[in-house]
Parts: C-alpha cells; sequence; structure tokens
C-alpha cells in the first residue's frame, strides 16, 4: 500500500489528507502538494485501527501539540497512563507519544493503541535494549536485527511515528567528547545508542542501515521522527557543535527519506535562550529543506522546576511563531518525577494555549476569525458565545459562574464594566441623535 507521500505524488487526495483540509481550512489539493512535497507529513499507520483524528503537521498549517506519556522503570501502573491517555485527549493533544520504560512494554503499547483516537509515537530503542537486557542480561548486548524487529512490530501493530535517534554517528560522538558540555546527553533515546555505540565500538545502525529502516517505514507508512540525540540540555550548550553536526546529518537522512517516498519530521531542542529559538528554527528549516520541525519546549530557562510547563508555554509560543510545526509539552513534573494525569492535563493546556499564540502570530486564518469573535461577543457582553470560542470553553464558563455578578457584566467589574458603561452612554447619545437631530448638532462644538 502506498504511504501518504507516494499518494500524493500521484495526484490521489486520501481520506486522511481531505481531513486535514478540513481541519484546517484550506484546500485539499494544498495538503497534498504540501505532503507531496515533504513539508506537511499525516502520520497515519493504516495498521492503527482506533485512529479517527488525523493531525497534519507541518508547512502552512496550524501549529500542534503531543503529550508524552508512558511508564517508568520506578513507576508502572497501566490503568493510570490510560487516564493520562485520556486527560491528554480531552485537554486537545494532537499526538501522544508512548515512552514506557517500564513494565510489559508491548501489552502496554497496545492497551494505549486501543484507546487512542489520534497519532501513537513511540521510541523503539526503549523497547529494544529493555529486551536485550531481560534476555541476555545487559542493555549492550543488543544486536542490529534486535532493533529492526522492534521497529517492525511496533509498525505492525499500528505505530502512526517513530523517533529514531539516526544522526548520532560515530563521528557526531567524536566530536561530542571533544566538546566540553554542562550536561552532556541529555536524549534518553541518544543517550542509550550512544552508550551502545561507545560499549561496542560500533556505528549507529539506524544510520548505517537507514535503507533497512526506510523499508519498514514505507511498509506500514510510519513517519520518522528524526531525534535529535546531540540536543542541549541547558542554556549554556545550545547550538554547539555537536547539535549543529547532527542537524546537518538529520537534513541529509530527511533528503534520502523523500526519495523513499517515506514521511519524516526533525526533532529539535529542548533547552533554547529565548534570543536564540528564531536562529534554532531557521537551521533547522534551511537545512532539512523545510521539513516539519517538533520540538520540546522550547524551555528558555533551566530554573523552572515545577513550573517548567508555564516557561516552556513561552518558549514554545515564540517557537511556534517563528515556524516550529509541532510543541512536545512539558508538565510541572519535568526534570523532577513521573507525571501524574492532572500534570499531564496542565501541560497539554498550556501547550495548547502556546501552540494558539503563535498561530494568531503567524496570521492562521481560523486562529484570527476565532479571536475577533471572541472579542465582539466580549462587548456585547454575551457570555455564551464567549464560552464557544474559549480555548476551554467549561473551564471558563465555571470561572464566570463561581462568582456571578448581579449585573450583565462579570463580578469582576459589575456595574462599572466600562464596554458596558460606555456601550450605554452612546446608545443613549445615540438615540437622542436620532429623535432631536437639529438640537444634538447645535450642542455639538466645531
Amino acid at each position: 500500500m502506498p504511504t501518504q507521500m507516494e499518494y500524493a505524488r500521484q495526484g490521489r487526495i486520501t481520506e486522511a489528507m481531505a481531513y486535514v483540509a478540513e481541519v484546517e481550512g484550506i484546500s485539499p489539493e494544498e495538503v497534498r502538494e504540501r505532503v507531496a512535497a515533504g513539508v506537511v507529513v499525516i502520520p497515519a499507520n493504516p495498521n492503527h485501527r482506533t485512529l479517527t483524528r488525523f493531525t497534519g503537521i507541518g508547512k502552512g498549517l496550524s501549529v500542534k501539540v503531543n503529550a508524552n506519556l508512558g511508564t517508568s522503570y520506578d513507576y508502572v501502573n497501566l490503568e493510570e497512563e490510560l487516564e493520562k491517555l485520556r486527560l491528554a485527549i480531552e485537554a486537545g493533544a494532537d499526538t501522544v507519544m508512548d515512552l514506557s520504560t517500564g513494565g510489559d512494554l508491548p501489552a502496554i503499547r497496545q492497551a494505549i493503541l486501543a484507546h487512542c483516537p489520534v497519532p501513537l509515537g513511540t521510541v523503539p530503542i526503549y523497547e529494544a535494549e529493555f529486551e536485550a537486557a531481560r534476555k541476555r542480561g545487559s542493555f549492550f548486548d543488543m544486536t542490529v536485527d534486535d532493533l529492526f524487529e522492534t521497529i517492525e512490530r511496533h509498525g505492525r501493530e499500528g505505530v502512526d511515528f517513530i523517533t529514531v535517534h539516526c544522526g548520532v554517528t560515530r563521528h557526531a560522538l567524536e566530536r561530542y567528547i571533544r566538546t566540553e558540555r554542562v550536561t552532556g546527553i541529555v536524549s534518553r533515546g541518544g543517550g542509550l545508542m550512544a552508550a551502545w555505540m561507545l560499549h561496542n565500538d560500533a556505528e549507529n545502525p539506524l544510520y548505517q542501515y537507514y535503507d533497512r529502516l526506510l523499508e519498514i517505514a514505507r511498509e506500514y507508512d510510519m513517519t520518522l521522527s528524526l531525534g535529535d540525540g546531540l540536543r542541549p540540555g541547558c542554556l549554556a550548550d545550545d547550538l554547539d557543535r555537536p547539535q549543529v553536526e547532527e542537524l546537518i546529518v538529520l537534513g541529509e537522512l530527511v533528503e534520502r527519506a523523500r526519495r523513499a517516498g517515506v514521511q519524516t519530521m526533525v526533532e529539535g531542542p529542548g533547552h533554547v535562550p529565548l534570543n536564540e529559538i528564531a536562529t534554532n528554527v531557521q537551521l533547522e528549516k534551511k537545512l532539512c529543506r523545510e521539513a516539519p520541525f517538533y520540538v520540546l519546549g522550547m524551555l528558555p530557562v533551566d530554573t523552572a522546576a515545577g513550573f517548567d510547563h508555564i516557561a516552556g508555554a513561552i518558549g514554545g509560543a515564540v517557537a511556534g511563531m517563528y515556524g516550529v510545526d509541532m510543541l512536545c509539552y512539558l508538565t510541572p513534573a519535568e526534570h523532577l518525577a513521573l507525571p501524574t494525569p492532572q500534570q499531564v492535563y496542565e501541560g497539554v493546556v498550556a501547550f495548547k494555549v502556546a501552540a494558539h499564540v503563535a498561530d494568531v502570530a503567524r496570521g492562521h486564518a481560523r486562529a484570527l476569525e476565532r479571536n475577533r469573535r471572541m472579542s465582539e461577543a466580549r462587548y456585547k457582553l454575551d457570555w455564551e458565545t464567549q464560552f464557544q470560542w474559549a480555548l476551554y470553553p467549561e473551564v471558563a464558563r465555571r470561572i464566570f459562574e463561581a462568582r456571578n455578578s448581579q449585573t450583565r457584566a462579570c463580578s469582576m467589574c459589575g456595574p462599572f464594566c466600562p464596554m458596558n458603561l460606555v456601550e450605554h452612554v452612546v446608545r443613549r447619545k445615540r438615540s437622542a441623535l436620532e429623535e432631536h437631530p437639529v438640537a444634538m448638532a447645535m450642542q455639538t462644538p466645531c
């Protein structure tokens, strides 16, 4: 079966393309052209039976938000992960990633897939090295076949996109070793791959056998999310040589994937000072030929522990304004602990607001129209219409009704609401003018 990219190049508009066009308010032909060019991806593995909400990521589309969930080595609770999934979808997550590293990984993934209406992503090396450690005693004993068999199993089960750290090459690691970094390698998948490579004195199999990876991805139409294994883990490490070298390699791999008809996006940092966000985005877009850019945050400070979802949303809004296509959310637990379901919800909300801020800054027609409609309703004190256009209608309604005013205005201003007060005076003046136009005109100073 052809991939979305191959269908697009054949001139065919798929169900997924038509769905994305309707959501975005553009023509299906525009979506088709962008998918054919590789500047938009629609992760949609045909084996994902519960996928009902197609997500377009890339050039000219609204900024999307991904929510990470999954177990950890210390905490395994499938029911809690399913609750996180439910809340993430309720809050508006456009995609979800299962990053589980503890428990029965295949069973957890299959359960999440069975309940996931949006595209689901995974990081196959987690499972490949987990299984190697279980079977052979050490994750260093993972074989190349172990890794590719895991990737194929994820595709067969219905995973829509996978993070693969193909750019962590031997040459990049040599440069990394010669570079002084404050926080070293912070990517979990990138770190696992780097440790395996150094221990076994071997090249990265995802890079060395990239054509094998492309064959699997094409067979299941799994979008490749080219991971940034050498991303900066703090502000001081941003835009250093290892990060940029990896990005150059990823740009080359994007072109190879496009020639193979495989959908590809590129992952990015991470910890980035606000004044360097634009540079990061411009570099990726230039080096990777406008491949969709998917970033973690971006987090513009290292010191917001407990509130990284707020700091990250600030950086995410700026990143989206400059051209980032999808934001991976952060939760209040980032850098501290496995998030709770409520923290997952809070993280998605923060980043959906950030994405909407970016959409407005980018001039997305539907985002601009939504804000205008909201403003018109606010001026009229039309609360039901305000709730309709709010990003989170039920939350807005609940806050309004908890302290309802005795007037039409909210309980903050009550009878002193400036819009209500001024509009009342204006209406009275207009009425008087209509009734006595000559007298009113004589009272008006020249």
